[in-house]
């Protein structure tokens, strides 16, 4: 019976904690999370003690459970915000239950077990150390307070050795789940980040651009918005690459990646759309802004000193093809073709110019 009701409170408790680490994958507690994040967590950690108190032991109005589980991750993790938010609640929900011995002894147990995480948790141990230290302060105060409030030996010879067993299994099988989630979503976070980003300049790469530009003129077409873009290609790169090597054309990529981030609006989205060839987005934006802020990136690389490696400094032109909905084009989707269009006429009447997409005017 001791076991059975025990691993009911292990599974409920693995059961919670898979939920906790989905619902917030996005936000998970560390010791610099802020105060909202460590309030919640503090709320949730007291109301997942509460439950399993639910399906406790109960001898003679000794309630056994797992209830410590939660607080001392919260204390683990997130430091004395949580920990002292879940240590109120449930000694709340405890003295609700009924006042005796057993609920003021449980006051002094789950404050010790919360003290002692706290103070464990700043130690300069590895973490696999501090898991199996305040695993066992835990086991070791509940182990006390039970020989303190039951004064059975016989029940406490079965009893104990078998919490012990059970406690230790359900603190380093709640913190492998915490820590088997964590990082398995970081590595999934990476691969998404990785997968919508250039490796070389940082920018977006062309599928994340394509899943951008198509959500942004799906919108710019419902709303009636004007929407410019921006086609720009470096000019006689691969002479670059043949004269100074792939690496200082790298190093003429990530530069010119900067003076791009540097001369639009946050809200605008520049990407890297393959080999020399960058795309800039600009939301609410009529053709005669695009050509001016196209006209100042064509100026502003024109002037720019290209370090490479070696310290020797070279210059560079573009040429820049711009389309806009609803000046240029009456279809947000027709944007690419028109400002792919227009840098192509670029590079055919000289380079190192601005053209617009359509009617081609020239700046």
């Amino acid at each position: 019976m001791i076991l059975k009701d025990l691993f009911s409170n292990l599974a409920i408790l693995v059961a919670a904690l898979f939920l906790y680490t989905q619902v917030t994958n996005n936000n998970p507690l560390n010791q610099s999370s802020a105060l909202k994040n460590k309030i919640a967590v503090g709320l949730l950690s007291g109301i997942f003690s509460n439950i399993l108190m639910q399906y406790s032991l109960d001898f003679n109005n000794t309630l056994v459970d797992l209830r410590q589980i939660p607080i001392i991750l919260a204390a683990y993790y997130g430091g004395s915000v949580p920990a002292v938010i879940g240590l109120l609640l449930v000694i709340a929900g405890r003295f609700l239950i009924g006042l005796s011995t057993s609920s003021f002894i449980n006051f002094i147990l789950m404050t010790l077990i919360t003290i002692s995480t706290l103070i464990i948790t700043k130690f300069n141990l590895s973490k696999k150390i501090k898991i199996i230290i305040v695993l066992t302060t835990s086991n070791i105060l509940v182990t006390l307070s039970l020989s303190y409030l039951l004064q059975d030996y016989e029940v406490l010879l079965y009893l104990i050795p078998v919490y012990w067993v059970i406690s230790y299994l359900a603190g380093f099988i709640s913190f492998y789940v915490v820590e088997y989630e964590r990082s398995s979503q970081k590595l999934l976070h990476r691969y998404k980040v990785e997968a919508a980003t250039d490796g070389l300049t940082g920018l977006n790469n062309v599928r994340k651009f394509d899943q951008i530009f198509n959500k942004i003129a799906r919108q710019a077409e419902h709303n009636k918005e004007t929407l410019s873009l921006l086609f720009i290609d470096i000019d006689h790169f691969k002479s670059i690459n043949d004269t100074y090597g792939h690496k200082e054309g790298d190093k003429v990529l990530m530069e010119l990646s900067n003076i791009l981030k540097n001369n639009v609006h946050s809200a605008d989205i520049v990407s890297r759309n393959g080999g020399e060839e960058f795309t800039v987005i600009l939301t609410n934006c009529p053709v005669e802004n695009a050509k001016q802020i196209s006209e100042k990136i064509r100026q502003k690389v024109e002037r720019h000193p290209f370090l490479l490696t070696t310290g020797e400094h070279i210059h560079i032109t573009v040429s820049i093809g711009v389309a806009c909905y609803n000046e240029t084009t009456s279809r947000a989707r027709q944007l690419i073709h028109e400002a792919d269009e227009a840098l192509y006429k670029a590079k055919q009447t000289g380079r190192n110019k601005v053209c617009i997409a359509e009617n081609l005017l020239k700046v």
